[in-house]
C-alpha cells in the first residue's frame, strides 16, 4: 500500500509552532509583515495571492496585497518595490508570477533586497544555497523548501539516495537541486532536453515531476520495484478541466511506496516555507 503523503498533518504541525513564534514577535514589538506585488488579474494569480494572505494573517503576521494596474510602467514598478524595500516596517516582498509581457524580461530576483526576499530569489540567497551554507538567517526558495520538509516530516530519507529531478526551473529545479545535495543526495536534473528520459526516471529513489506537463509522467516512467518515492510538483488542469498534477495519479499511485497528491501535496507546503521565512526576516531584524 503507497504512502500517500498528504501534507494536511504536517501544515497543521507546523503552523501552530508559527503562530507561537509570531506571537513572541509581536510581544517584542516586531509586526511580521509581508508585501505581495500583484500585477494585473490573472485567474490564479489572485487565488494564490488570496492564499498566501489568509495563510499569514492565521498565524498573525500582516499581509497586504499591492495590487498594481496591468499596463503600469517598468519605471513607476520599480518605484513600487524600491519603496517597499526601504520601508523599515515591511520584513518580506514577494513579486507574483507571472508579470505582464512588458515585465517579464525583468529579474524579480534582483529587484527585492536579499534581507527581505523571503522567496529566496535574490543572488545572494541562492548563492547561500550553492555555497552550502547552514545560515538560518539566509532564505531558501519557498517550493523547494516545502518539498523538503514534507520529505522530513514523512521520515523519507534523503541522504545517500538519487533523485531525479525532472523541470529545471529557477523556482523549482535548480533550488531544489542544490537543497537536496546538500541533504547528501545524489541529484540527476533532467529537462526536455535529456535523451532516455524514462530509463533515467525508472533508475532513482526519488523522482520529482516540476515541468507543468498534465499528467506527463506515467506507468511507464516508474520502477517495476515498487520501492519509488514520486513528488508531484505539478498544477494543472486535464482535458476535462479538472486540477491535476504532472503524474499520472490513478496510473502511478499503486506502483510506487509513496506519492504527494495533487492537490493537497506540495502546494500548501510551499506556502508554509513563505510563513517561515517571513518570520525568519522578522527575527533577522529583531538581532540587528
Amino acid at each position: 500500500m503507497s504512502q500517500i503523503l498528504h501534507s494536511s498533518s504536517v501544515k497543521k504541525l507546523i503552523t501552530k509552532g508559527l503562530k507561537a513564534e509570531c506571537k513572541s514577535l509581536r510581544e517584542n514589538n516586531i509586526f511580521p509583515q509581508l508585501k505581495v506585488i500583484l500585477v494585473g488579474s490573472d485567474p490564479a494569480s489572485l487565488i494564490y495571492t488570496a492564499n498566501k494572505k489568509k495563510y499569514c494573517e492565521k498565524i498573525g503576521a500582516i499581509c497586504e496585497i499591492v495590487a498594481l494596474d496591468e499596463k503600469i510602467s517598468e519605471a513607476d514598478f520599480r518605484k513600487t518595490i524600491d519603496q517597499i524595500n526601504k520601508d523599515e516596517l515591511v520584513h518580506g516582498c514577494i513579486i507574483q508570477l507571472p508579470l505582464p509581457k512588458h515585465l517579464s524580461h525583468l529579474d524579480v530576483g534582483h529587484l527585492v533586497v536579499k534581507e527581505k526576499d523571503v522567496d529566496g530569489f535574490n543572488p545572494e540567497n541562492l548563492y547561500a544555497l550553492m555555497r552550502n551554507g547552514n545560515d538560518s538567517k539566509d532564505f531558501i526558495s519557498c517550493t523547494p523548501k516545502g518539498i523538503l520538509t514534507l520529505m522530513q516530516e514523512s521520515q523519507i530519507a534523503v541522504a545517500g539516495k538519487h533523485v531525479v529531478i525532472v523541470g529545471r526551473s529557477m523556482i523549482v529545479g535548480k533550488p531544489l537541486a542544490m537543497l537536496l545535495t546538500n541533504h547528501n543526495a545524489t541529484v540527476t536534473l533532467a529537462h526536455s532536453q535529456t535523451e532516455n528520459l524514462k530509463t533515467l526516471t525508472k533508475s532513482c529513489d526519488i523522482l520529482v515531476s516540476a515541468i507543468g506537463k498534465a499528467n506527463f509522467i506515467d506507468e511507464t516512467y516508474i520502477s517495476a520495484n515498487k520501492n519509488q518515492v514520486i513528488i508531484d510538483v505539478g498544477m494543472n488542469t486535464d482535458a476535462q478541466g479538472q486540477l491535476c498534477g504532472d503524474v499520472h495519479y490513478e496510473r502511478v499511485v499503486n506502483l510506487v511506496s509513496a506519492i504527494t497528491p495533487v492537490p493537497g501535496g506540495v502546494g500548501p507546503m510551499t506556502i508554509v516555507s513563505l510563513a517561515q521565512n517571513l518570520l525568519q526576516a522578522s527575527k533577522n531584524k529583531l538581532s540587528l
